[in-house]
């Protein structure tokens, strides 16, 4: 590991006050908690800035590749405390803070979480920014500057209520205007078919609206303080001009309505699509996104060359999901349309520089767009993509011409009732690479999702297993444990995490051991207080943590675990059966608003909560709670605190997962089904440090269409008390028939999630798991092997992987 690049702290001190006095307007007395956080971050972003400009001379004199990762989400985390850390000077800025009379600790609490993503999609991009400067690489992230994430959760009477989520985008201190390199961005109008001078088609695309893209820029320096790269948010503002002109023409009221109306476009993130106006924004959403970024893509590019000869030598753009997969047409039309190049010599350009993850197997979440609203919103792509879809056809009829079928299963357009765009199709044709997230997800995107295309190019298709960032999931988010660490270890493990191998002999040393089950024990008493904080119950440290923490949707499985809980609630109160261990279930996550299944699964957890808590004999072994608000600031106290992940999706739904990867690293053992990355977990921790149950990937594929539910609940006394106590007023009081919705979906619905099939075998897995927990030492091996077996899931070596077998990136230091 190089050595950390420690900036001059001299001037730190002065630096907060003048910011309090001249920026603020305050003397230090008057200063606010947050006042006094503002000015830490403005001090600690004057030294971010340096690293920053230094970087992007040494990539211009360089003449580097540099590769742009696009991406809806960014969720970033709160970004103090992980700057500090990753310069080197936490515990600097501590002493300095602490002669001032502050304390550092209380100042990063006043952080609020960038409202910049959901869930994993924007955390794994923000922990690949991260590993990208880590490793001294030109990655760049683009995204939109939302003023209001996805929604705050909060809890009332058990259901979930959405709430605004704004955050401060516009006072952030890490936000840095780039007024000068604003991107305009033209939507709707028609197309007028026209000729150039030597009697060709030219199509010109006329009585456009103009949005202009207002650039954002954030710093993200790599551990060592050698490298800041940066993330660029861009924010929608209407044109200037486009708006004077209506003004002029004495509609004020019809001006301000097309401003807002413009502006609504980086208002908030996933606007609902239930509704036409909710799909077209959305829509126009992703396209203002890759519009700005292959501007300003082109814009770098061109600073350093006078033709497209070396762009795709000098520039890789990765579509993190569909969301930008419309990247593929706006790049095509900056080539041709802007930039006149022709078609062939474009399209080589296009297919080289772009490459495409997939991210997920579930039909819904592979984006179709019907050409109604694709026409009516950027009218030139869709001539485009017809032009794409055309010539692609006519290399599959050349391939296959005796298959016009397999031509209608590839076509980017999808033909019936209503026509639409199949928008991992495009991204598809327009890469030269397509990857999973896991091994079996690739497996899967092959034989199962897109397996004409694989058949068609199987030199595109790859996998690059997911990972996370040491830095922010252990250094920052478990400073105890990484204390431990680095005293039995070295440090080299924050840069290389394979280094944890070093600790499996240490499983052998009783002191050891008896450290790190100590280190967990404090971080359950944390993640006690903000259970009390936030959910209002009292739960004991001793007792098992068992957490299902991520994103509420059925093929997630929470309501299996809810029937594992009633089960055991059950057992108690009418068996008398005590468990081997007490135990405490929490959860945590969102459901989309328009998800009405997933919202009602939120208000059963609650009603199952209030029984068990309250029940007098049964509370003495069970507790439930949830945490509201899942988001990375409260995982940062959950994932330490977990003894259990809960990672029961159903196999064959969960692309990867990286909450799992977070949990294994902290030391908790994983109860999981051999779904997305657990099979790799479990290849890596060995079959006794990890509890896997349920049916696999093949008996899942299996059962399809021969499964009954109906039998297996005949044929099991404890599935139908259970759900015949979901189906009852036990848990939902006054509110008559409230969750027959969650009993018919799977009773009389054919169980399309596999809950009952697996039920059992999650009973048996949760019973040996209890036995092995009340042997202290055991427990404590293999919670110990976890953390030391997963060094693979750092988010450095998918990196790696990406920057030499896609990107052909290199280090630049």
């Amino acid at each position: 590991m190089d050595s950390i690049i420690k900036p001059d702290l001299s001037g730190f001190e002065n630096t907060i006050r003048d910011y309090v006095r001249y920026v603020l307007g305050k003397p230090m007395t008057d200063a606010t908690s947050t006042d006094l956080f503002n000015g830490v971050s403005s001090a600690v972003r004057k030294l971010l800035m340096d690293i920053r400009i230094e970087t992007e001379q040494r990539y211009d004199r360089r003449d580097v590749k540099r590769m742009h990762y696009i991406s809806m989400e960014f969720l970033t985390g709160p970004l103090l405390a992980n700057n500090l850390l990753n310069m080197g000077i936490q515990e600097d800025v501590r002493a300095i803070l602490k002669n001032m009379g502050l304390d550092l600790d209380i100042l990063m609490a006043c952080e609020p979480d960038p409202s910049l993503g959901n869930g994993g999609l924007g955390r794994l991009a923000a922990c690949f920014l991260d590993s990208l400067a880590s490793l001294d690489m030109p990655g760049f992230g683009y995204g939109i500057n939302y003023d209001y994430g996805l929604f705050k959760q909060s809890i009332m009477g058990g259901y979930q209520r959405e709430k605004p989520d704004y955050w401060p985008s516009r006072s952030s201190p890490w936000l840095i205007a780039r007024s000068g390199e604003k991107c305009m961005v033209p939507v709707y109008g028609r197309i007028v078919d026209t000729e150039d001078i030597e009697g060709g088609y030219n199509p010109m695309w006329s009585e456009w609206k103009l949005v202009v893209g207002r650039p954002h820029d954030i710093p993200v320096v790599g551990y060592g303080g050698h490298t800041a790269n940066r993330l660029r948010l861009f924010s929608a503002w209407a044109s200037e001009d486009f708006d004077i002109q209506i003004f002029n023409e004495g509609d004020y009221f019809r001006a301000v309505e097309r401003k807002i109306s413009s502006e609504n476009i980086s208002k908030i993130l996933y606007p609902s699509d239930s509704q036409e106006a909710g799909r077209e924004l959305r829509l126009v959403q992703e396209y203002f996104l890759v519009a700005c970024a292959v501007q300003d893509i082109i814009r770098i590019y061109l600073k350093q060359h006078d033709d497209f000869n070396q762009f795709s030598k000098k520039v890789a753009i990765q579509l993190n999901d569909t969301h930008p997969a419309l990247t593929v047409a706006e790049l095509m039309r900056s080539l041709v349309d802007v930039h006149g190049l022709e078609w062939d010599n474009a399209w080589d350009i296009t297919t080289q520089t772009l490459a495409y993850t997939n991210h997920t197997l579930l039909p819904e979440a592979l984006e179709k767009w019907p050409l109604a609203i694709v026409e009516k919103v950027i009218p030139r792509h869709l001539q485009i993509i017809y032009e794409i879809n055309r010539r692609f056809l006519e290399t599959l009829t050349v391939n296959y011409p005796d298959d016009p079928q397999r031509l209608h299963r590839m076509s980017i357009i999808e033909e019936g009732d209503e026509k639409q765009v199949r928008m991992a199709h495009l991204a598809i044709v327009g890469s030269h690479s397509v990857n999973g997230v896991a091994k079996i997800h690739s497996h899967l995107v092959k034989t199962g999702l897109v397996p004409d295309f694989y058949d068609l190019w199987p030199e595109k298709f790859n996998n690059k297993t997911n990972g996370v960032t040491p830095r922010r999931w252990l250094l920052s988010a478990n400073p105890g444990l990484a204390r431990l660490i680095t005293e039995s270890i070295g440090d080299k493990w924050i840069v290389d995490l394979d280094t944890l191998k070093a600790l499996e002999s240490l499983g052998r040393d009783p002191a050891f051991l008896e450290k790190f089950s100590m280190i967990k024990r404090e971080n359950k008493v944390r993640l006690a207080r903000l259970i009390k904080k936030t959910a209002y119950i009292d739960v004991d440290p001793d007792s098992i943590f068992d957490i299902h923490a991520k994103r509420i949707h059925e093929y997630k499985r929470q309501f299996l675990n809810v029937m594992h809980i009633i089960h055991g609630y059950f057992m108690i109160q009418e068996e008398g059966v005590i468990p081997t261990a007490p135990r405490t279930y929490i959860f945590s996550g969102k459901a989309a608003p328009g998800y009405f299944l997933a919202k009602l699964l939120i208000r059963l957890i609650h009603g199952v909560a209030d029984v068990v808590n309250k029940d007098p004999l049964v509370s003495q072994w069970i507790k439930v709670a949830f945490i509201p608000d899942y988001k990375v600031s409260l995982a940062e106290i959950i994932i330490p605190g977990a003894d259990v992940s809960e990672q029961i999706s159903t196999a064959g739904m969960e692309a990867s997962g990286t909450g799992n990867m977070k949990f294994a690293i902290n030391g908790a053992v994983t109860m999981g089904t051999m779904d997305g990355a657990n099979i790799e977990i479990a290849e890596a921790v060995g079959p006794d440090n990890i509890y896997i149950f349920g049916h696999d990937v093949e008996e899942i594929q299996a059962m399809r269409g021969a499964y009954d539910p109906g039998k297996i609940l005949a044929q099991s006394p404890h599935i139908q008390r259970v759900l015949n106590a979901v189906n009852s007023p036990l848990f939902c009081g006054w509110e008559n028939d409230l969750f027959f919705p969650l009993f018919d979906a799977v009773v009389n619905h054919g169980d399309y999630y596999m809950n009952l099939a697996d039920f059992q075998s999650y009973v048996d897995a949760q019973v040996r798991l209890s036995g092995d927990y009340v042997d202290k030492k055991k427990w404590a091996q293999m919670t110990l092997l976890n953390t030391a077996r997963t060094g693979i899931f750092s988010s450095d070596r998918t990196i790696r992987e990406y920057a030499g077998e896609v990107w052909g990136l290199e280090r630049q230091i």
